[in-house]
C-alpha cells in the first residue's frame, strides 16, 4: 500500500465505523425488522444506494455490529476468567467489564437484548447461541465456585442468582448514556454493593 493509499484506507475504515454506529442506533431504536437500508441511509445523510458501497445488506451491518460487540466482550471476559481471581473478585470483575461494554457498545447491547431470540433461528446469527452458552457457563461456574469455597451463601440458588445479575446488569443498556453523571465503573460498584451486600443497614 502506497503512502497516498494509507490515508484513503483509514478514511474508509473510519467512515465504515461511523455508518455502523448509525445503523446500530437505528436498529436499537426502531427494531431490526422495522429498519430498512433507506432509514439507515437517511440517518447517515446519504442515499441508500451509496450505503451499498460499504455493505451489501442490513444483515451484514447487523452481523458486524453484534460480532464486534461480542468479540470485545469475550476478550474482556476471558481475561477476567483467566486471571486466577477468587469467585467474589471474578464476579466483581465480570460485572465491571459488562458495564464497560455497555458504555462502549450501548446500542449493540440493546439490539442483542431485544433481537437475539429471533436472530438465533437464522444460520447467519448462530454465533449468538454459542455466545449465550459460553456466557451462562462463565457466570454459573463462578457462582458455583463461590458456594463451594464458601465465598457465597450455601443456600444460594445459583441459576436464579445468575438470571437476576444478568438481567439487572444488561437492562442498563436501556437507560445508560455514555458521558453521563456516573462512569461505568462507578455504576458497577453500586450494583455490586447491592448484589453482594444487600441494601439493608447491617446492625
Amino acid at each position: 500500500m502506497t503512502d497516498t493509499e494509507l490515508p484513503a484506507a483509514a478514511a474508509a475504515r473510519d467512515r465504515r465505523g461511523e455508518l455502523l454506529g448509525t445503523a446500530a442506533e437505528v436498529f436499537a431504536e426502531q427494531g431490526y425488522n422495522a429498519t430498512t437500508v433507506r432509514k439507515i441511509a437517511d440517518h447517515a445523510g446519504m442515499l441508500a444506494g451509496s450505503l451499498y458501497y460499504h455493505f451489501d445488506s442490513k444483515e451484514s451491518m447487523l452481523e458486524e455490529i453484534l460480532r464486534t460487540f461480542l468479540d470485545e466482550l469475550w476478550d474482556g471476559y476471558d481475561a477476567v476468567l483467566g486471571a486466577g481471581l477468587g469467585p467474589r473478585e471474578t464476579l466483581q470483575a465480570l460485572v465491571t467489564e459488562s458495564f464497560r461494554e455497555i458504555d462502549r457498545h450501548r446500542a449493540a447491547v440493546a439490539i442483542y437484548q431485544k433481537e437475539s431470540k429471533q436472530l438465533v433461528a437464522q444460520e447467519r446469527f448462530a454465533f449468538l447461541a454459542e455466545s449465550q452458552r459460553r456466557f451462562e457457563k462463565a457466570w454459573l461456574s463462578t457462582l458455583e465456585r463461590g458456594v463451594a469455597e464458601r465465598a457465597f451463601r450455601a443456600d444460594l440458588d445459583v441459576r436464579l442468582t445468575y438470571r437476576f445479575v444478568r438481567d439487572t446488569v444488561w437492562v442498563a443498556a436501556s437507560w445508560y448514556r455514555p458521558g453521563g453523571q456516573h462512569s461505568p465503573d462507578e455504576i458497577a460498584r453500586q450494583y455490586l454493593s447491592m448484589v453482594l451486600d444487600g441494601i439493608a443497614v447491617r446492625e
